[in-house]
């Protein structure tokens, strides 16, 4: 079943208010302050300087005119697999988003068997997958595009709330997807590198030998993966991709050697994790998405989630 976006209707006067705000916080001392040390960030991201840019930003994090939203989501107590256990107050409503955690692990299962038929068969269907997932999908470049754009912006913004910088990202455009339907966007984040790593290790001896990962590394690691998944969820109410993430969950998790219901765990936890933050941060989420269809840089994208963050 589908969850459909609704579409506030918005009167003329309240957006001109809107953009009147908008440019008065921009004119702010700590507005500029901060553009500022984020453009030195951006420069150091462009020469390759990737630890002398988390430097940079580690200086500016949470304080006044810096930055404070970087680092500063919450993870739900360790154990807690189920937003019923949480109290959260009246934050939010716990059966809706109950539903996005039980729809993003059946995604990321599905992807899995879609993966084993895969290596049983030469040729698999791209029809087949998206019957094993019960999804009546259309087919339109602009529609894969919004998916797209979303999908990024979650692993962009769950990446920047748990403290791991992003040093590039790209999002295909319409004109992409018109000529390749495949295309796919990424977010690449320092701290991450280790993925290469596992990958070529895995493919050259096709087997998994014990890997090392701190634990705080590995849970970072799990919700910037599935922020993507379950920025879909969110506002599609289904995945359409076929999942390059689910294959790096798996991957990951084999070379560090879980077990299959220790990685089933892990996964359920680090899913409910990134469903609180980003149904917390919606308009940042949006404002996010928009920035990086426009191509702004890491340094403007960070500034747009340190402008409509909900602290």
């Amino acid at each position: 079943m589908r969850m459909h976006i609704l579409v506030r209707e918005i009167s003329v006067p309240l957006i001109h208010k809107q953009i009147s705000e908008a440019r008065a916080r921009l004119k702010q001392p700590e507005t500029i302050r901060r553009r500022r040390a984020l453009r030195r960030v951006d420069k150091e991201l462009e020469k390759g300087n990737y630890k002398s840019a988390l430097s940079l930003v580690k200086q500016l994090q949470g304080k006044p005119g810096g930055l404070r939203g970087f680092g500063a989501a919450q993870q739900v107590p360790r154990r807690i697999s189920s937003l019923d256990e949480l109290k959260l107050g009246g934050e939010v409503e716990i059966s809706s988003l109950e539903l996005i955690v039980d729809s993003v692990l059946r995604s990321i299962k599905c992807s899995l068997e879609f993966a084993l038929w895969e290596d049983d068969e030469e040729e698999v269907s791209l029809l087949g997958f998206r019957n094993l997932m019960n999804g009546e999908i259309k087919d339109s470049p602009c529609e894969d595009h919004l998916m797209c754009m979303q999908h990024e912006a979650g692993h962009f913004l769950v990446g920047y709330l748990l403290g791991v910088l992003p040093k590039r990202y790209k999002v295909p455009s319409v004109e992409d997807l018109k000529q390749d339907k495949f295309a796919q966007g990424n977010v690449e984040f320092l701290g991450f590198e280790f993925q290469r790593d596992v990958y070529i290790e895995t493919m050259s001896k096709k087997i998994f030998t014990k890997g090392k990962l701190s634990n705080e590394t590995l849970k970072k690691f799990l919700r910037v993966i599935l922020g993507g998944l379950v920025a879909e969820h969110f506002m599609f109410g289904y995945s359409e991709l076929l999942h390059s993430d689910v294959e790096k969950l798996e991957r990951v998790l084999k070379w560090l050697g879980f077990t299959e219901i220790e990685a089933d765990s892990l996964i359920r936890q680090a899913t409910v994790d990134t469903v609180l933050i980003l149904s917390r941060q919606k308009e940042s989420w949006s404002s996010l998405a928009e920035a990086m269809a426009l191509g702004r840089s890491v340094g403007l994208c960070i500034d747009t989630i340190e402008r409509t963050l909900n602290f």
